[in-house]
């Protein structure tokens, strides 16, 4: 049985066309499912738990990346339990890293014949992340989206972004991974197992989801000449070739901070969370084609 964990709040409401999609083509192939809606924020996480302790084999999360986030800090008994992604959000990032496409039709068929597959996630304190966790502008600009009134999507975090690029100081960060500590004075910090944020933004073109690293990426020392042309080539995907930034993989990372750092996990927003992430490998097995890896 197909257990799907429904936000019927998705992408301003207009998740329910795709949920009759998915209804009635489940229906017609005589395949057995179950809808569970969600009623407030977190409420996925409870009813993923319940799920599965009542037995659920296959989780569905049918929603935008926040509902996916939430889907997977529910999670138990990940040898026995398969998560699937019907995209229906207003964004849709993480999906777009692994292929799924955003046609509700296609998204099922990968679900039905596809097998599942290991895909790596975050881990946090006590939080789990699949797509970016970061620190820095990026907290300022989803604060800034959040306040939106008129334009929403791809075109509200741009807005946002543009104005936080104005508006910008740099932060204070000390950054350990691999054996050695940085100290930067950077604009962000974050790390990716996704290749997207921010409504189809390439922060970290180079991300693969299940090749067992954490891709880390600082933009640091930003002048304000350069903030166009960085925010063409954060645009364009190339925001890696720029000599502002610099990336590298590692497997688990800290940040931290003099200053108050707020934590972005997946779009969430924490304000007394550790910046202390590491992979989690050969653990999640989500339905999903195989990866290619991306070049820039």
């Amino acid at each position: 049985m197909l257990n799907i964990v429904y936000n019927p709040t998705a992408a301003k409401g207009k998740s329910k066309i795709k949920l009759k999609i998915v209804e009635e083509k489940l229906n017609e192939m005589n395949v057995l499912y179950k809808i569970s809606e969600t009623l407030r924020e977190k409420h996925a996480i409870e009813l993923t738990k319940q799920l599965i302790e009542d037995g659920a084999t296959d989780i569905i999360a049918m929603g935008g990346d926040g509902t996916i986030n939430e889907v997977l800090n529910g999670f138990s008994n990940f040898e026995n339990v398969n998560l699937g992604i019907i995209p229906s959000g207003t964004g849709n990032d993480f999906v777009s890293s692994i292929g799924i496409p955003l046609d509700a039709e296609k998204a099922l068929d990968i679900i039905l014949n596809e097998k599942p597959k290991y895909t790596d996630y975050m881990q946090l304190e006590g939080v789990r992340g699949i797509n970016v966790v970061g620190t820095g502008i990026d907290v300022d600009v989803l604060k800034r989206a959040k306040k939106a009134r008129i334009f929403k999507g791809k075109v509200q975090y741009l807005l946002a972004l543009i104005t936080s690029l104005i508006k910008f100081k740099d932060y204070r960060l000390d950054i350990t991974y691999n054996d050695k500590t940085e100290k930067r004075k950077g604009l962000i910090a974050c790390v990716c197992n996704g290749n997207v944020f921010g409504g189809g933004i390439k922060i970290c073109p180079i991300a693969i989801p299940d090749d067992g690293y954490l891709n880390y990426m600082v933009a640091f020392n930003v002048k304000k000449k350069k903030i166009p042309g960085a925010f063409k080539s954060l645009i364009k995907g190339t925001i890696l070739n720029e000599p502002i930034t610099h990336t590298e993989k590692t497997k688990e990372i800290e940040v931290t901070s003099p200053d108050k750092m707020t934590v972005n996990v997946d779009g969430e927003l924490y304000d007394d969370l550790p910046f202390k992430v590491k992979i989690v490998h050969d653990t999640l097995k989500i339905y999903r084609p195989i990866l290619e890896k991306t070049t820039i």
